[in-house]
């Protein structure tokens, strides 16, 4: 009777003391954390204020284009290996249509050969690769001219092969465009291409060109002035569009769908947006004071982690949160509530009084 007593007397004691001994995630206002040892040293504690977001504004996207991408015009078309060309001789259509009338354009196109020569009949091979359309026009009447009286002479691009403008990356189509007699702009070749909003990183578009690697924010390109219309591409550029998979913010704790969420549209996230794409705070067991973004934790080494908090509970405090810019690799982490850590404590509490009170009437029974 006297061991049951004690086993009662001991429960009750971890009953009245179990919010003190309940765990939680918590940060006093000296940075501390409740529950963990008092060496803190390497943690400062920020709280997300308006006068802190003021001090630390985001500048505004930036769309400056190295001038050399600005200034670059691109001149007449230049014909080169793979080019099908249309050559019209007017009042000769055994010239102009030698597989008939009666077929589609492209079958009476005459391919420039890998060698840049291209054959014409009363004419022979003649060099057209590196000539403007106009410079094969002139060519070609000249040396028809011995043959024909006044030649009308007339050439067109049929089939554009020679030039390509290059897509890698998190494009929806990354086939090879062409560099035709209207010159190509940025904004006509992504879209063409399609960005795929869900994976791309178009805070980083790589445009490689002659040797020089430029790195555009295509947000800050189109929020702006449309700067993105303005840059001629040219034949051999490359776009490389990365893909966001490693920019990453981390919603954990309190929350209604905890995960990783990328970066999707904009070179950055709001505290605001993360906690709204988890399905925001969850209503039941999170304590809105204790919003935590926890940043810097991977280089203890250097630097102190910052933690900023933000006491989330009036509704206007999101308007500070999406003020908040997240930086890839932030995590963010929603403390619970006090009766949330007491359910739990009493969770792992009570199969142990259960164990010892089961015990304790077996060893009674035992005993009588």
């Amino acid at each position: 009777m006297k061991k049951t007593c004690v086993f009662v007397v001991l429960g009750s004691a971890l009953l009245v003391n179990g919010c003190v001994w309940s765990p939680g995630q918590e940060m006093s206002e000296k940075g501390l954390v409740r529950g963990t040892p008092a060496d803190n040293s390497q943690i400062q504690l920020v709280t997300i204020t308006p006068q802190l977001l003021a001090e630390n504004h985001s500048p505004t996207l930036n769309a400056t284009v190295p001038q050399e991408l600005l200034s670059y015009q691109p001149g007449p078309y230049r014909i080169g290996p793979g080019d099908s060309l249309y050559i019209t001789v007017w009042d000769h259509p055994e010239l102009t249509s030698p597989a008939g009338t009666q077929q589609q354009t492209a079958a009476n196109g005459r391919l420039v050969r890998s060698d840049g020569t291209l054959f014409y009949p009363y004419v022979g091979s003649i060099e057209v690769a590196g000539k403007t359309i106009e410079e094969v026009r002139q060519t070609i009447a000249s040396k028809i001219a011995k043959f024909v009286e006044r030649p009308q002479v007339d050439v067109s691009v049929v089939a554009y092969n020679s030039q390509h403008v290059m897509l890698q990356g998190a494009f929806m189509k990354t086939d090879p465009q062409s560099i035709t007699s209207v010159p190509l702009t940025l904004s006509q070749a992504i879209g063409t291409a399609t960005v795929n909003s869900d994976q791309a990183n178009v805070s980083n578009l790589i445009l490689s060109r002659d040797g020089h690697v430029y790195h555009l924010d295509m947000a800050a390109l189109y929020d702006q002035r449309g700067l993105a219309k303005d840059i001629y591409l040219k034949p051999g550029d490359r776009l490389m569009l990365p893909y966001n998979d490693s920019a990453e913010v981390y919603v954990m704790g309190e929350v209604m769908r905890p995960q990783a969420v990328t970066f999707r549209t904009l070179p950055f996230i709001t505290l605001t947006q993360a906690l709204g794409r988890v399905g925001g705070l969850n209503p039941v067991t999170s304590n809105g004071r204790a919003v935590y973004v926890i940043r810097g934790a991977n280089d203890l080494a250097n630097a102190p982690a910052k933690v900023f908090q933000l006491d989330a509970r009036s509704p206007s405090a999101f308007a500070l949160g999406d003020d908040f810019k997240l930086k890839s690799g932030d995590v963010v982490f929603v403390g619970a509530a006090g009766i949330t850590r007491w359910n739990r404590f009493l969770s792992q509490l009570l199969p142990s009084a259960t164990l010892v009170t089961s015990a304790a009437a077996a060893n009674y029974s035992a005993t009588h």
